[in-house]
This record gives C-alpha cells, structure tokens and sequence, in this order.
C-alpha cells in the first residue's frame, strides 16, 4: 500500500496538493483495503465525519488518483468504476464477483502468471497488464439460497 508520504511526493511532483479532502478520501482506502470502493462507497465513509466534502469533491479526486496511478480504476459489469490502490509489485490478483451481493474477493494464483509467460512467448506479445474476474455466487449466498429452497 503506498504511504501518505509517498502519496504527496506523487501529488507534489506533478504540481497538486494534498488537500485535507484528498487526505479524507485516501484514509477511506487505506482503512477498507479489502474492498473495491466505489464512487458512492466513499462518499458514505466520508460525509459523517467531513460532511462539506461532497460526491463531486469524490468523483475528482478519485479521478485524479487514478490518473497518477495512485489508484486503480476498475470496472466489475456492475456500472459503477470501482478503485484500490495500486500495487508496487508486478504480482497480479484477481476477482470473484458476486453476482448476488455484488461482494469482491480477490485471489492470486500463480498459474496464471506461467500461463501468461507461455502466451506472451508463444505469440512474441509484450504482456504489460492482465485482469481475470470470475461470475458467480459467494459462500454465503449460495447458502441462503439452499435455505429458501
């Protein structure tokens, strides 16, 4: 996870601030780093304790940190752009989705990253990113569902 610090050099070097609203908005990440927030997820973590800070103010700034890679920019099929933060490592993870409860798990398999090495040299393709999202039902919806049957 980059650091505050390394986040203001990032925003400094390309001549922004870090404005007590970016501060707030970044804080949400780094205190749900297991989530995939949208939009509107952010907003609901911020606007109790910083009310002034508006969806607007959100939608920007998140706009912006995904612009400087500090942010990951993701879209699940749901309509809604999600964000994490980006990683320092060329290590990818991937997503289950939930096509019930919207809930996403990530998972790394090492596999993938051999399948990709065989594809980029079979087929003399420089691979600079790849995302894998698989559809489906989580544990526990699945088990509501046996329960309604």
């Amino acid at each position: 996870m980059p650091y505050l610090e390394d986040i203001k050099t990032r925003l400094k070097a390309k001549d922004y601030k870090i404005t007590p609203q970016r501060k707030v908005i970044i804080n949400a990440f780094a205190q749900n780093m297991e989530k995939h927030l949208s939009a509107e997820d952010v907003y609901q973590f911020v606007k109790n304790s910083h009310p002034e800070i508006g969806l607007a103010t959100v939608y920007r700034t998140l706009d912006l940190l995904a612009e400087l890679q500090i942010l990951k920019k993701m879209n699940f099929g749901d309509g809604r752009s999600r964000y994490e933060f980006c990683e320092d490592d060329d290590h990818h993870h991937h997503h289950l989705i939930c096509l019930e409860c919207d809930k996403v798990t990530e998972f790394e398999d090492d596999l993938l990253e051999s399948l990709e090495a065989i594809i980029s040299k079979k087929n003399g393709f420089k691979i600079i990113d790849h995302q894998l999202k698989f559809y489906g039902y989580c544990v526990d919806c699945q088990q509501e569902k046996r329960g309604k049957d």
